[in-house]
């Protein structure tokens, strides 16, 4: 007669390979544990669930359990099982949130492969009890970093993944924050939409629901304030997630006077449930201080649906400002307005524009132009530091000098011509650079062959590119 030790740290996995027969009883001891059946299952939480998680699960002594499946291998083979627990009981996940995002990765992969919803949710229940927000958003993460599940699939399912949890999900308290915080407009933008969302049910006419399309400002902003700070948190999963949803309300959108104005109003009630109850919590516990002053900002160059914020946030304190440590700026990097340049990306960028550039200072001086692959008129580096009296012929100077002398006294600001040059229909334009305190700092001169976007006709959307195109 061989033995075997049974501890607190032996995995139930492990036990049912080594005595297969063991499957087929788990349900005896527990009708939870009949779950490990389950091929998904045994392959996330099986793998580290140990006889202490297990009896955790069924709220069941330790020692009873081992001694259930101790008997059951004694009774059913030749092996002499010992038993050995330890002082302090063993599991197999570093704490008990790990544990349950290990169940939720399985409760989701079985719902992707085929799992029934209303089952799954009963035993999302039955195993999981309570669960946090930010929970699910993590497990969502953790699929797509392992390369279970692609961002496709959870945003096609990703309906479904929050029908398994919304139970729970909506006994948690939403976030309320002080008016001004970047969370506050968002939720009363929220709940302005909720009203028109009452009012589009109650009579749906299409001045409703052309209000409601205003809640493209709201996905704007949580693209391109939000998502991005999420994102440089290693939290991008579920951002694209959300970003795809977005997309799908904006083709509603699209659609104008003929969108079913019931499905468009579900369609964004859904997006706010899914933004309250997952995405807002999972911000609100990632983010700190400095990354809610960074989401702030920018935030009116986007605009707000419906809503103007409050200014009760007041974030930035002379504390606060002596703890920021600002990374220094490399040498060969520009710190420009809405963003930081090597000297090289700037060139890159001049070079590769489909237009030409050049730009004249205040004292009437070519200081630039951008060489680009595709020249209409010639220019060459002599023209550097040469007046612009000297670049243009007589015949056409005293034009080019008036629209200099308009821009230099703040008549005007732009000045704009088209002409034919053979094949290419060429668009030139004057515009008058100020600084901030609106001194005159040079004309920026900008030159494009539009003969291709003259031809256009119909129109081509980003999801056809790559059709009939080289």
């Amino acid at each position: 007669m061989s033995n075997y030790i049974i501890s607190d740290a032996t995995k139930i996995i492990e036990l049912i390979d080594k005595f297969p027969f063991l499957e087929r009883l788990l349900d005896e001891l527990d009708p939870i544990l009949k779950r490990f059946q389950n091929p998904i299952l045994r392959k996330t939480v099986g793998r580290k669930a140990t006889m202490t998680d297990v009896a955790n699960l069924i709220h069941q002594d330790l020692k009873s359990v081992i001694d259930y499946f101790s008997s059951k291998i004694e009774q059913n083979t030749e092996t002499k099982v010992d038993v050995q627990i330890g002082s302090t009981s063993t599991s197999g996940f570093e704490d008990e949130q790990v544990r349950k995002r290990e169940m939720l990765k399985a409760l989701v992969l079985e719902l992707h492969a085929g799992g029934e919803k209303s089952a799954l949710k009963a035993r999302f229940k039955e195993i999981l009890g309570d669960v946090e927000a930010t929970d699910i958003a993590s497990m969502e993460q953790e699929l797509i970093n392992s390369g279970e599940l692609t961002v496709d699939q959870i945003t096609l399912l990703c309906d479904l993944h929050v029908g398994i949890f919304e139970d729970t999900l909506e006994k948690k308290q939403t976030p309320q924050e002080t008016p001004g915080h970047p969370i506050h407009t968002y939720m009363e933008e929220n709940r302005a939409a909720e009203e028109l969302i009452k009012s589009i049910r109650e009579n749906p006419t299409p001045e409703l629901v052309r209000k409601l399309a205003d809640i493209e400002i709201h996905y704007t902003r949580l693209e391109n304030q939000l998502f991005p700070i999420l994102e440089k948190n290693l939290f991008e999963g579920p951002t694209q997630v959300m970003w795809a949803k977005h997309d799908e309300v904006r083709q509603l959108i699209r659609q104008g006077s003929e969108v079913d104005a019931e499905e468009f109003a579900t369609q964004v009630e859904d997006m706010i449930f899914k933004e309250e109850t997952i995405l807002f919590p999972t911000s609100l516990e990632l983010l700190d201080i400095q990354d809610w002053q960074k989401v702030k900002n920018g935030e009116e160059e986007i605009g707000f649906a419906w809503v103007t914020p409050g200014d009760e946030w007041k974030p930035v304190t002379p504390e606060l400002i002596h703890q920021i440590e600002e990374k220094p700026i490399p040498v060969d990097t520009l710190d420009v307005q809405t963003g930081k340049l090597t000297l090289e990306q700037i060139n890159l960028i001049m070079t590769n524009l489909p237009v030409e550039i050049s730009f004249i200072n205040e004292n009437d001086e070519v200081i630039y132009y951008s060489d680009t692959k595709e020249r209409i008129f010639p220019r060459s580096p002599g023209i550097i530091g040469r007046k612009v009296q000297r670049c243009h012929p007589p015949k056409s100077l005293d034009k080019v000098m008036q629209i200099i002398e308009a821009f230099r006294t703040g008549q005007k600001d732009v000045a704009e011509f088209w002409i034919n040059m053979g094949d290419k229909f060429v668009h030139i334009r004057y515009f008058a650079v100020r600084d901030n305190s609106g001194n005159y700092r040079g004309t920026l001169e900008i030159m494009q062959d539009v003969s291709s976007i003259r031809a256009l006709e119909g129109e081509r959307r980003l999801v056809n590119w790559g059709e009939n195109t080289k």
